[in-house]
């Protein structure tokens, strides 16, 4: 009788441990705050129940009769039991945006000129780098020299070489902080010429794949994550920029540690204008509304399920089409606003023709259930045909800001 006690008292230990195990890591996982569409209530995928939900005042709500603009807060539970974390709740609009799924060019000017590389400078005295030793790194914005501001590498170079071996005062932009460092510029003995010692850049031009845009307020957005310098890694700061048509020519197709590539041309003719480059994509107003299709509802982050979806994208000439993926994880709290799900390409023929995800296809809306869920935004560079994937809702959100800021978009 007593081993029969001890048995049931230490299957009871193990699954105790196991399910404050299982709390513990599902209370990690859940975000702090889900939306929620006018009209609905939270519910989520899995083992994790939404148990009471309350306002702030402790009362009980029927949160499908809540107006867009409310809150509360509910109350998650593993297998509707077991109390894991509570979360807010706001109730939100419904949003219909048009999916585009086809490739742009993007041109780029930056907010300052961007510091992506240092070089020494042969002097009559050795080798020496001015711009390094007054404490410039690499990934710094110059923003001015001498009180003058710069936007352009041409500009920087001919402050530099009209200093004449004069002290220059450079304003620097590091992680949003400004501050000022003075050096003296190195006469080049190869080049006759003076010299900061450093590699700067002030634009960027590529290709990718346009998301969405809205009817409603004529913005776009496109990437599902930021333009960055090749060298340094940086988000470029943009200043301004234009999207403008392009065309698909080719592709270079992704095999199993080298990524592939959609090879392609810009278009004749604008498209828009950038106003953001952020974690999230790029933004802007259309100058004009291409035709497309029908507008479809933006998925709130809890709606999107694993399984059978579909992916928008173009690779070949301008024309989007439809390709079958499926969802391999969804991820409410990764630590990355850019790799919410992790997709797994399963179409024959996207598959023969370009291995699964290859760069271009960034920004490749992703459709389940008649919504947009989300976005292209990274491949596996050792399994091409698995990459991430950011949430619609995450570029609903930076969107309806830019529209905020540019009422007349």
């Amino acid at each position: 009788m007593k081993r029969c006690i001890h048995i049931v008292c230490g299957c009871l230990t193990l699954t105790c441990g196991f399910l404050m195990a299982a709390v513990i890591v599902l209370a990690g996982r859940m975000p702090e705050q889900f939306n929620v569409v006018e009209g609905t209530s939270l519910s989520l995928q899995g083992a994790v129940k939404v148990g009471s939900q309350k306002t702030a005042e402790g009362r009980s709500v029927s949160a499908a009769s809540l107006s867009a603009g409310s809150s509360y807060t509910a109350s998650l539970k593993l297998f509707g039991l077991f109390p894991v974390k509570d979360v807010a709740v706001k109730v939100v609009d419904a949003s219909s945006v048009i999916p585009c799924g086809t490739p742009f060019g993007i041109k780029m000017f930056t907010d300052g000129v961007l510091v992506v590389g240092m070089s020494a400078v042969d002097t009559p005295n050795g080798s020496y780098n001015p711009a390094k030793s007054a404490g410039i790194k690499v990934g710094d914005v110059i923003v001015s020299i001498e009180g003058e501001t710069v936007t352009t590498t041409e500009q920087v170079a001919q402050m530099v070489e009209e200093s004449g071996g004069k002290s220059l005062t450079f304003k620097i932009r590091r992680d949003n902080i400004l501050f000022e460092v003075r050096f003296v510029p190195a006469k080049s003995v190869n080049e006759n010429r003076w010299k900061a010692g450093m590699w700067v850049r002030d634009s960027s031009a590529g290709i990718g794949t346009l998301t969405f845009f809205s009817p409603s307020t004529n913005v776009f957005a496109g990437l599902g994550h930021a333009v960055c310098d090749v060298d340094t890694g940086e988000i470029l700061p943009l200043s301004s920029g234009e999207i403008v048509p392009a065309r698909i020519y080719s592709v270079n197709r992704g095999v199993i540690g080298t990524p592939g590539e959609l090879r392609g041309g810009f278009e004749s003719g604008t498209l828009g204008n950038l106003t953001v480059n952020g974690e999230t994509g790029i933004y802007g107003a259309l100058t004009s509304q291409p035709v497309y299709g029908d507008a479809v509802p933006v998925a709130m982050k809890q709606q999107v399920k694993s399984g059978k979806a579909q992916v928008l994208t173009t690779i070949d000439g301008t024309t989007p089409k439809l390709y079958d993926i499926q969802i391999d994880q969804v991820r409410y709290n990764d630590s990355s606003p850019t790799r919410n799900m992790v997709i797994v390409i399963t179409d024959p023929e996207l598959l023969e023709k370009t291995g699964g995800i290859v760069q271009g296809m960034s920004g490749s809306p992703i459709l389940q259930d008649g919504k947009l869920i989300g976005a292209v935004t990274h491949v596996f560079v050792n399994d091409p045909t698995k990459g991430f994937a950011i949430f619609a809702e995450n570029m609903l959100k930076t969107a309806e800001s830019v529209a905020m800021q540019n009422p007349a978009a």
